[in-house]
């Protein structure tokens, strides 16, 4: 047996030895296992509930009895966002965002019914997911139960001796590290064995499956590596201790909170009042389509008679109102798409200010990579307004065209005839969320996996200049 396996043995048997030790990893593989069972069962549910009330909404709209079109506009639906599988491994923004969409007429709405908005201050501190155990907690386990590994040799002098009879400090801090290594891998299973049960139940999550597994078993390795690096260096145990829970203080609660709030101050969003009194300015100023003089409104009648070659819109062989109902919903749906692009700009110019903040900390591309190959991430999130926001505009102006081909101009001012078989809109509004490819989520997702290999190389060249420095220090 090489020296380097003997010392991971000693130290794993001194580790079975501190009772301490043994009862915080129980307690973190317990909890690994629990937040895995956990948020499986709370997706499935919440899953299967956005399911039930997706068909229940879509059979309501298609039990609508004959009427006029543009009721149907305003009478609106429902659309509800699915939940990734992945989505059990790391929820990401989802319970800080809604999950359920209105659909109407000349209105774009945001998503309602985020999760931390309707629970206790528990849920906003943190939610048990898998994710939170292997980023937070994990690496605090780490620090407890390897500061000590190289400092405490040095302190109790079994070093120099150890280095007397031939031992070569490099190998020391191999089987030191390697011992650390091994808890990481403890650490890290049984959320694997959750994930390979998602890539199993649903193969086209393999790939999303294996960066998470990865970029986690990047980052255990990354604290083994920290933690071996501090002891190293210190001189006695207590110092190891203090310095890496300083670290994990700043890198992994710290900076996280703070670089947030740094983004918001430097790209500030505006409050829903101000977009709401900005868009009303703009909506008036477009031009209102029910007064028959505004500008706007008379040119376009003026360009639609000259188009038809008619001097009356009675005499047009489509329903005016129809027309006018499609050209106003154009030009609302266009102010309210800038409005949403410029609130996603600014949203994406903070995340990207966060982003800058992983040279300090690594956590920070660790929760970019899982939420993106989570599908929890805004890149995702907003993909799900754009899909809604396109089939919100196609349903309304299906119904307007309805309403300007299916119906006269004279018909249309009669109650008894400005009705339409309810048959034109069975199947309008059912809605298919296409999420993003695999492929395309792990290119998106590759700088900050390239963060975290950047940090895994830095720290490793450290160790070996401090095992170099160990070996000077002991001449």
């Amino acid at each position: 047996m090489s020296a380097v396996r003997r010392i991971a043995r000693e130290e794993w048997r001194l580790m079975r030895r501190d009772r301490v030790a043994m009862l915080g990893l129980t307690l973190l593989l317990l909890l690994g296992s629990v937040a895995a069972f956990t948020a499986w069962d709370q997706r499935r549910a919440a899953d299967a509930e956005r399911q039930e009330h997706q068909a229940q909404v879509d059979h309501e709209f298609d039990a609508q009895p004959d009427r006029h079109p543009h009721r149907m506009v305003h009478y609106g639906h429902f659309v509800f966002r699915p939940l990734n599988a992945l989505a059990a491994f790391d929820a990401g923004i989802d319970p800080f965002t809604g999950h359920t969409l209105f659909l109407e007429g000349h209105r774009q709405n945001s998503a309602n019914f985020g999760d931390v908005r309707q629970s206790s201050l528990l849920l906003r501190f943190g939610q048990l997911t898998p994710a939170f155990v292997l980023q937070v907690l994990a690496p605090l386990l780490l620090v407890f139960i390897g500061h000590a590994a190289v400092a405490r040799e040095r302190e109790s002098g079994l070093l120099r001796v150890l280095m007397a009879q031939g031992l070569r400090p490099g190998q020391l801090v191999a089987g030191k590290l390697l011992a650390l290594a091994g808890v990481g891998a403890l650490m890290l299973l049984p959320p694997a064995v959750a994930l390979a049960a998602i890539a199993l139940d649903q193969p086209a999550t393999a790939p999303l499956t294996s960066a998470i597994a990865l970029a986690h078993a990047a980052w255990l390795a990354l604290w083994a590596l920290g933690v071996a690096l501090v002891s190293t260096l210190a001189r006695r145990g207590r110092d190891a201790l203090m310095a890496l829970l300083a670290v994990w203080t700043v890198s992994v609660v710290l900076l996280p909170r703070l670089a947030p709030e740094l983004a918001a101050a430097a790209q500030p969003l505006p409050t829903r009042l101000e977009t709401d009194i900005a868009v009303a300015r703009d909506l008036a100023a477009l031009g209102d389509s029910h007064n028959p003089d505004d500008p706007y409104f008379s040119e376009f009648r003026r360009k639609v008679l000259a188009q038809y070659g008619v001097s009356r819109v009675e005499d047009l062989p489509v329903n005016y109102k129809g027309l006018v109902g499609m050209e106003g919903e154009r030009l609302t749906s266009e102010l309210f798409e800038r409005y949403g692009r410029q609130s996603f700009a600014r949203q994406q110019a903070q995340l990207e200010q966060v982003t800058m903040f992983s040279a300090l900390s690594p956590v920070i591309a660790l929760r970019r990579l899982s939420m993106g190959a989570a599908g929890t991430d805004l890149t995702q999130y907003q993909r799900f307004l754009d899909q809604a926001e396109r089939h919100r505009y196609a349903m309304v102006q299906a119904l307007n065209r309805m309403q300007a081909e299916k119906l006269s101009w004279s018909g249309d001012r009669n109650s008894r005839d400005s009705r339409i078989s309810k048959d034109h809109w069975h199947g309008m509004a059912a809605f298919h969320f296409d999420a993003e490819p695999p492929a395309a989520t792990l290119r998106r997702i590759a700088p900050m996996a390239a963060v975290l290999a950047s940090w895994l190389l830095a720290l490793a060249a450290a160790l070996a200049w401090a095992t170099a420095r160990l070996q000077g220090a002991m001449r």
